[in-house]
């Protein structure tokens, strides 16, 4: 299955990604087929030289069925090349520790609400009454 994907390059610390189109079975940073573009991160978004893209290369192995990943297809629909994803699931890591403290007093709140609300007692005695009782056959074993 062909991919669209990143390839790391740089040195420590310092990464510069390759927008290759490579078999899905191959290592990341190995063998691929064709070098579309690039795409370094470490610059701010609105520089030009952050992506580079092939756009015409890109198109074609798009229409032979080549399939981006995540971070491409975002890097793609910013360039309008494919349309944008949806979003994904954000987790509360991405949110500051001090807004977080916020928002979960809010939903404690919300919760001492619920709470106020009565509740059906468990019906735990029914559940005895139906098991059968078996008697001990310990003192037979004895004799």
């Amino acid at each position: 299955m062909l991919k669209l994907r990143l390839s790391m390059g740089g040195t420590k610390k310092r990464p510069v990604y390759k927008i290759v189109v490579a078999d899905s079975r191959f290592p990341r940073d190995g063998r691929f087929i064709e070098k579309l573009g690039y795409f370094n991160p470490l610059l701010p978004k609105d520089k030009k030289d952050r992506v580079g893209l092939e756009s015409e290369r890109i198109k074609y192995w798009l229409g032979q069925g080549a399939k981006p990943t995540t971070r491409v297809a975002r890097i793609l629909g910013e360039n309008k090349l494919i349309e944008m994803p949806a979003a994904g699931n954000n987790p509360n890591k991405a949110i500051p520790k001090k807004d977080r403290k916020k928002q979960d007093a809010g939903a404690e709140k919300k919760e001492d609400k619920k709470a106020d609300a009565p509740k059906e007692a468990p019906k735990a005695e029914e559940k005895k009454a139906d098991a059968p009782k078996e008697a001990p056959k310990a003192e037979e074993n004895k004799k």
